[in-house]
């Protein structure tokens, strides 16, 4: 391996200021390179030393004309014959100049300069094309003079050319507007006394100086951080070797470490970029636009890994500081924007590791700026410390996910406002699917469109050479060989498929799991079915494993997180995971099917922070990538065979989803209505179990149809006030007139207002509701029990506060008849699905986070939830009576019967050997009872809300607990 340098070092200037440090600069590189870095050295000047037996050194006092520069630069990167060195290397110390005549142009002051004449010194820009013409491999730029940010601006010396195989390493001793200085403790300027430091070999554990080591510590030099002047650097291409020899570092034998990632992306995690490779050139064309820009956009088509080379190429690079001097302080944040974009920014902002009180109350900060649009998000660019990083992955989710295209303009009218009020402390990064630049079009979006095609970098498919490193630099990392035939078979296997990176990464990782000893072998890559069948082979054994129960969950899932295509072809979407829990499928078997899956990393799954603003987390369920939906013929026959339904499904869940966001409105203008409820009931009917609602959905098409019942009871007592006139005319039956009076009470009970003549009514009423126990309507039965009972109710409060009198006799015995046929109805009916869940130990648990008015979703499936059903809702006594969830007045409290609450206490007792039910074995409720299968709580807090004390004077008041409890 053949290394050259040239280094220069210019005292003496004939129109310009001598110097006194450069040639003392130059001969120390220069000595440091020959000894240590076997570097084959050229001077300028040079001399011979006569006390050093005629040793080469740099002159103190010689001149370096144009011409012999340009000359030694030539032969230095376009050396005339065969002799191509693979490394060359220039370090120049000496003036800089900086020439503004409308076009700035940078000049190396060579001793014959004279500015007034015109004679600037040699050009940056013809050093330019001199590096993009050489045939060097290796070539590396160093310097340390005045002004040299400018000298190294790299719209002028980066020759750019990426993907020539060349690996490049610039660095230079300030920024364009900053001198150099020499050091005020040294002999050399900072700049070389940080250069001879950073290449002294005892520096490092191994010996070993590269261009990364070297800019790493040139970055962390306290002498430099706290310096007038701020170096800046940039490394391309691969690792050049400075000082030291050569080594391949024996594999560590990591057999039991994958390097691959499956059907994932490549993050920007600790793990992940140390095994990606294949896209060096294109992270080198990525770091180029942000050196000077603030907007990027990566394009590419589904499978070409923008993803990755995003997060594990440019990110992972930024983080590090290596190739892009300064980048390692500045902030990143990555967004996915999901169903609703502004709230996903917002969420991208807070600071992950901070307590659970910070991030709520950062997020709550943050959204307060976001909505006040641009302008909020420049102030927040404006107060980071340095360069604030937003990189958008899957922009293509705002529009599919995000349904809403109101919230999609004011995303991009906050991003791109925001970029042009911050434009220096701002940087937007933006990947998307190609196939979706044309939504950028439909609209104007404040200018996406056009900053997307004068910014665009495309990610396109890897080369021979590029694929060959993904396949086998990894293996070799762990100690794994690659037969040879199988990258050639690989090679050409995914030649012909253009997209495909996921399914050769799924593929190399099967193969990994079916290495035989420390190779990976053609004969299995052949019987997994190569880089088109492995997917398809795994996802069905996969499936086929699973018992029925599971293939039924797993299709459900895989459905959910498939996003339908409008014009483009179908995405994927992510799910929170309670979404997933519908009533047919129990949680536990959900999150069984998911561990599954998850494991054979056909989905993934991950925390988010919640978009409650309460800092708390939720989960949320991915496909592994869009190739399982695009080459899984399963899961595509699946898609197509229910598209429509899941058009249906979607448009109900994104209903509900808004109704959520609202805070689950009663008002009926948030509910579904009239054609849309008929559709979603006979979408209910209709599909089964095929395409299932969730918990969520369900949720709001129960308010819908109560909020409808509760209209036609409304709308039932105005007919009745029509009857009363048709009634004065004569010519109606009693039997009629008993449904009017009936409609009578029900109108005035839903309006928590009652008449005390119409008292001797209930006790009709109450025929009227045996006859339908007995008919075997005991939805209907139970509502008018429960509507006697709520009207007798009120009509005592009635007369406790105005003094009406009223048939206490008779109120007393209505209210009794009700109560009794009330609790009969609900022992015969309802207590034997609690009995029987008791019985089988299914007792189900309180979920740690949920919505307060999500009612029984609150609870899993099991005794738990039958027990609050049957004490607040319509299942039962229904004491819930104004659909808070909570029971929270003594009004509501005494709707609970006495003994219905003595048989639950006495069913939960006698499964679990008295260890379980309204109170514990201390004082009170909050005292830890003897209940592990309730964990360690009493019922009277799992089923009752803070503050319990209406519920626990009611179970007082009942005399369920053999001493009174204290709230």
């Amino acid at each position: 391996m053949s290394r050259d340098a040239l280094i220069v070092g210019i005292n003496t200037y004939q129109q310009l200021q001598p110097l006194q440090a450069p040639a003392v600069d130059a001969e120390a590189i220069a000595q440091r390179l020959e000894q240590l870095g076997g570097f084959r050295v050229l001077r300028l000047p040079e001399f011979l030393d006569p006390f050093e037996d005629d040793a080469r050194r740099v002159a103190h006092n010689a001149e370096v004309t144009l011409e012999q520069l340009e000359s030694a630069l030539v032969r230095l990167f376009k050396p005339t014959g065969k002799h191509v060195p693979e490394t060359a290397l220039l370090f120049f110390s000496g003036h800089g100049l900086r020439k503004d005549r409308g076009i700035q142009e940078g000049f190396l002051a060579t001793s014959d300069v004279n500015p007034a004449a015109g004679n600037w010194g040699l050009s940056l820009q013809w050093l330019r094309r001199l590096l993009q013409e050489s045939e060097v491999r290796q070539q590396v730029i160093w310097l340390d003079c005045c002004y040299s940010g400018e000298l190294l601006n790299f719209d002028e010396v980066d020759p750019g050319d990426r993907g020539r195989g060349r690996d490049r390493c610039f660095i230079s001793a300030s920024r364009e507007y900053e001198v150099a200085f020499e050091s005020t403790t040294g002999q050399y300027s900072l700049l070389t006394e940080a250069l001879l430091t950073g290449l002294d070999p005892a520096s490092r554990a191994d010996g070993v100086i590269t261009n990364f080591s070297l800019t790493e510590f040139i970055q962390q030099s306290p002498a430099l951080r706290s310096a007038p002047q701020q170096p800046l650097f940039a490394n391309s291409g691969g690792k050049i070797l400075l000082i030291g020899r050569s080594q391949r570092t024996p594999s560590q034998t990591r057999f039991g470490v994958c390097p691959y990632r499956g059907l994932a992306y490549f993050d920007c995690n600790d793990d992940d970029p140390q095994y990606f490779h294949g896209r060096t050139a294109l992270t080198d064309a990525l770091l180029e636009k942000l050196r000077e820009g603030n907007f990027l956009a990566v394009l590419g088509a589904s499978g070409s890994g923008k993803s990755s080379v995003l997060r594990a190429g440019l990110v992972h690079q930024l983080q590090l500081g290596q190739r892009l001097s300064g980048s390692q302080d500045w902030t990143i944040h990555l967004v996915r924007p999901g169903e609703h974009p502004l709230q996903s920014l917002a969420l991208a902002l807070v600071q992950p590791d901070a307590p659970t009180i910070d991030r709520a109350t950062q997020l709550a900060k943050i959204e307060q700026l976001l909505s006040t649009g641009a302008i909020g998000l420049a102030q927040l660019a404006q107060a980071t410390p340095h360069r604030l990083v937003l990189v958008i992955d899957q922009l293509e989710e705002v529009f599919t996910v995000c349904q809403d295209d109101l919230e999609r303009q004011q995303f991009f009218a906050c991003l791109l406002g925001a970029l042009a009020q911050a434009s220096q402390k701002l940087c937007l990064v933006v990947g998307m699917r190609a196939d979706f630049f044309s939504k950028c079009l439909e609209q104007d979006y404040s200018g996406l469109a056009q900053k997307i095609q004068a910014n665009l970098v495309t990610v396109s498919p890897m080369v021979a050479e590029e694929l060959q490193q993904a396949i086998v630099e990894p293996a070799r990392q762990v100690g794994l060989e690659v037969e040879q035939e199988l990258v050639t078979q690989i090679l050409t296997d995914v030649k012909q498929s253009p997209g495909s990176l996921p399914l050769l990464q799924y593929t190399l990782t099967e193969l990994w799991k079916q290495r035989s000893v420390n190779w990976l072998t053609l004969a299995s890559y052949n019987q997994l079915g190569g880089v088109q069948g492995t997917l398809q082979q795994r996802a069905d054994a996969v499936y086929t494993a699973l018992s029925a129960e599971e293939q039924a969950i797993a299709k459900h899932i895989f459905l959910a997180l498939t996003q339908l295509g409008e014009g483009t072809e179908d995405t994927r979407r992510q799910v929170i995971k309670q979404d997933l829990l519908t009533p047919t499928y129990a949680a536990d078997a959900v999150d069984r099917v998911i561990g599954k899956l998850a494991g054979e990393r056909l989905i993934v799954t991950a925390q988010l922070l919640a978009k409650s603003g309460a800092g708390d987390r939720v989960d949320v369920v991915d496909v592994a990538h869009e190739a399982l939906i695009r080459h899984w013929p399963q899961l595509q026959q699946w898609i197509e065979d229910n598209r429509l339904l899941l058009k249906q499904q979607r448009d109900l869940e994104a209903a509900a989803a808004l109704w959520r966001d609202r805070g689950k409105p009663k008002d009926v203008a948030y509910l579904l209505q009239g054609r849309k409820l008929q559709e979603a009931e006979n979408f209910v009917a209709t599909t089964g179990t095929t395409v299932s609602l969730s918990v969520l959905a369900q949720d709001l098409l129960r308010s819908s149809q109560r909020a409808r019942q509760w209209s036609r009871i409304r709308l039932g007592g105005s007919l009745a006030a029509g009857l009363l006139i048709l009634l004065t005319a004569g010519g109606l039956t009693w039997y009629q007139q008993s449904q009017r009076r009936f409609a009578e009470i029900i109108r005035d009970t839903s309006l928590n207002r009652v008449r005390p003549e119409l008292l001797p009514i209930a006790a009709e009423l109450q025929q009227e509701a045996d006859r339908l126990a007995a008919a075997g309507k005991v939805d209907d039965a139970l509502t008018n029990y429960r509507v006697i009972l709520t009207f007798t109710q009120l009509l005592q409060a009635k007369a406790a506060q105005s003094g009406t009198k009223i048939d206490q006799k008779l109120l007393q015995k209505t209210t009794a008849d009700a109560e009794i046929a009330l609790l009969r109805l609900i022992r015969e009916q309802r207590l034997p699905q609690l009995a029987k869940e008791l019985s089988q130990k299914k007792f189900g648990t309180r979920k740690s986070t949920y919505d307060l008015r999500d009612f029984e979703q609150r609870y899993s499936p099991g005794a738990l939830r039958t027990t609050y059903l049957l004490l607040n809702r319509e299942l039962g006594a229904k004491a819930d009576w104004n659909d808070d969830g909570q029971i929270n007045t003594k009004a509501e409290a005494d709707r609970m019967p006495c003994e219905l609450l003595k048989d639950i206490e006495e069913l939960w007792r006698k499964a679990t050997k008295g260890s379980c039910g309204w109170y514990g074995q201390a004082k009170g409720k909050y005292n830890p009872p003897a209940c592990r299968l309730l964990q360690g709580q009493t019922l009277t807090k799992l089923v009752f809300d803070f503050p319990y004390d209406s519920a626990v004077e009611r179970l007082n008041n009942c005399k369920i607990s053999p001493r009174t409890l204290k709230p």
